[in-house]
């Protein structure tokens, strides 16, 4: 597993397996493939005969000025010419309508296979594991799933048109040449070996570059999404230089690397067409000498260096296509990458159900995060049900893990965890977590109306009446109808155009709406003001009557009336009970208590 945003794997990369898996993906369109590749080798074919036509109406030319003038002009056989121009014009029409239709068949197959791409990467995110986020950036993630997937479907269709075109022009061309002259041929023949040299020097290391390109592409915009996302806070440290110079120092990396691959990429035509020209002088010199002895027709010769010049087309073709292929080929393996991540288990255990008094029984629970050492080692926990478990400790201590293994966002390295005696390993995922109701100090809204954000939380269909009952419940409804558009007002991206408070209130209102038969508040009011806290409080004590609930709390102030309180540190419980009881106690509780009121004064 990759830790602290994209990297580039030491192993080698699968050229060949990508590109198999890729047209995997596109074998389910296999037969308009078939018919695109038909119809673009048939106008490739039809534009291959035209210089060979075009030479003869030049032969006939030729013939009747040879002859010489007879009655004040030269025997020129028009009529021939006018069929010869007839049938090229024909081949050109031909040749440009089979093109458009298997132009439009390839885009129709690639924008379909980048479709399935989109969908596939989409619903795998869906099923990685929550650690897989924690230990990957978000922007390498975006990149991965816009910039390499655009990339694929900007460069397909062109690449694989170009492909069938440069392989049928080859051997077409090859095969017209030698009907000509086979001498002629060999000598445009002997400019491959050396066009072959020069591209399997620079082919292999444009594609690592083209690689690395795409991967400090994912690092910058990492980067850029970070520095967005923390604007505020980068201006409030005054920290603005410092990002403009990581910034600086990110981008000069791509540009370092960008600059290297597509040198190389664009260094490659001028060395193809010196090699052309060369290949093109000697034969237009030795067909001007067998054209001088009547070895060949002038109009042959013409033809002749015509495919000549068009053979070298194929080759910068396909030296073209070769470092396109590159580029798709570094998308696709940072797609592939992606979508061959595990995927979260459902791993069951052969625990039968229990028969319990409990809500929730921690056994013995031993967990730590992947790559570090446990952080539990043998937590015991009993929750009865209607309890409110207040959960508190220094940071670092396990509260927020405790709420990462109820809702199975991580499964216990050893031990187990009950719910109403069933190992919560046992319980589908979707299935445990529409038990419970979560309300986290980051909040999270998205781009739409408020009335849309509320309703979110809802498991089945609700009325309207149901989401202004639950803003209610929240405190919510009353600044809700304050705004110009009411419940109907647009949040934007990142809910900004409303206070910091607001927001809290809005995900404590989703979580009402659930009806939820556990609740879990992780920092839940550290945003809110003291007014709103209080008021937040006693529609908390409403709603969590009849209810589990767990709170994870810093001010201890919120928790006073909890029925357990569980103090934790380095992953254990170190004390349980009431406020008081813990008070009375004396310790590591009374000791976080008393501080924050010292702080405080």
């Amino acid at each position: 597993m990759r830790h602290g945003g994209p990297q580039v794997e030491a192993k080698p990369k699968d050229f060949k397996g990508s590109i198999k898996r890729l047209f995997n993906y596109m074998a389910v369109r296999k037969w308009l493939m078939l018919g695109a590749f038909i119809l673009s080798a048939i106008a490739t074919v039809m534009q291959i005969f035209t210089p060979r036509i075009l030479g003869s109406a030049t032969t006939v030319i030729f013939d009747g000025f040879s002859e010489g003038m007879v009655g004040g002009r030269y025997p020129i056989d028009f009529a021939a010419i006018r069929k010869i121009l007839i049938s090229v014009a024909i081949l050109y029409v031909a040749n440009a309508v089979f093109r458009y239709v298997a132009q439009l068949t390839l885009v129709r197959v690639v924008q379909s296979t980048v479709f399935d791409l989109r969908q596939d990467f989409k619903a795998k995110m869906s099923r990685v594991p929550v650690e897989y986020y924690d230990t990957n950036s978000n922007g390498d993630i975006m990149s991965r799933a816009i910039n390499d997937v655009d990339n694929i479907a900007r460069q397909m269709v062109q690449t694989i048109n170009q492909a069938i075109m440069s392989v049928v022009q080859f051997f077409g061309i090859l095969i017209m040449m030698f009907s000509i002259s086979w001498k002629l041929s060999i000598v445009a023949l002997l400019t491959v070996p050396l066009s072959a040299f020069i591209i399997s020097r620079i082919a292999p290391t444009s594609r690592k570059l083209f690689k690395k390109q795409q991967t400090e592409l994912g690092h910058l915009n990492s980067h850029i999404e970070e520095t967005f996302a923390g604007h505020t806070e980068i201006v409030s440290f005054n920290r603005e230089e410092h990002v403009i110079e990581e910034f600086g120092f990110q981008n000069e990396k791509l540009f370092g690397i960008a600059w290297k691959a597509q040198f190389l990429s664009g260094i490659l035509m001028p060395l193809m067409n010196m090699v052309k020209n060369l290949g093109y002088v000697i034969v237009a010199v030795m067909g001007g000498i067998d054209v001088s002895t009547g070895a060949l027709a002038l109009g042959e010769v013409q033809a002749f260096l015509t495919y000549t010049n068009q053979f070298s087309e194929p080759m910068k073709q396909l030296t073209n296509i070769m470092n396109t292929i590159q580029s798709i080929v570094a998308s696709t393996e940072r797609i592939f990458e992606v979508l061959d991540e595990a995927e979260m288990l459902d791993v069951s255990t052969d625990q039968p159900a229990i028969e319990t008094t409990d809500k929730f029984t921690f056994e013995n629970v031993r967990f730590g995060y992947a790559g570090q050492e446990d952080l539990m080692t043998d937590f015991n926990l009993s929750v009865k049900p209607g309890q409110m478990v207040a959960i508190v400790g220094p940071t670092g201590a396990g509260k927020s893990t405790i709420i990462n293994l109820l809702e199975r966002f991580y499964d216990v390295r050893g031990g187990s965890i009950k719910l109403e005696g069933e190992d919560i390993r046992n319980i589908d995922r979707d299935d445990l977590r529409r038990r419970f109701a979560m309300v986290l100090q980051d909040t999270w809204l998205f781009n739409g109306t408020i009335f849309d954000n509320i309703k979110y939380g809802a498991h089945e269909e609700v009325s309207d009446e149901d989401v202004y009952r639950a803003s209610k419940m929240a405190h919510a409804d009353e600044f809700i109808r304050t705004l110009p558009e009411g419940y109907n007002t647009i949040l934007n991206e990142d809910a900004s155009n409303i206070s910091q408070g607001q927001r809290q209130l809005l995900t404590i209102a989703r979580a009402f709406i659930t009806d939820p038969e556990i609740l879990i508040l992780d920092e839940a009011t550290s945003s809110v003001d003291t007014r709103t806290e209080v008021l937040i409080q006693r529609a908390m004590r409403r709603l969590l009557e009849g209810r589990t609930s767990f709170v994870v709390a810093h001010r201890l102030s919120t928790i006073r009336d909890a029925d357990n309180i569980i103090v934790m540190n380095k992953g254990d419980i170190i004390e349980t009970g009431t406020h008081d009881e813990l008070m009375a106690l004396g310790e590591f509780y009374a000791g976080l208590y008393n501080s924050q009121f010292t702080e405080a004064s």
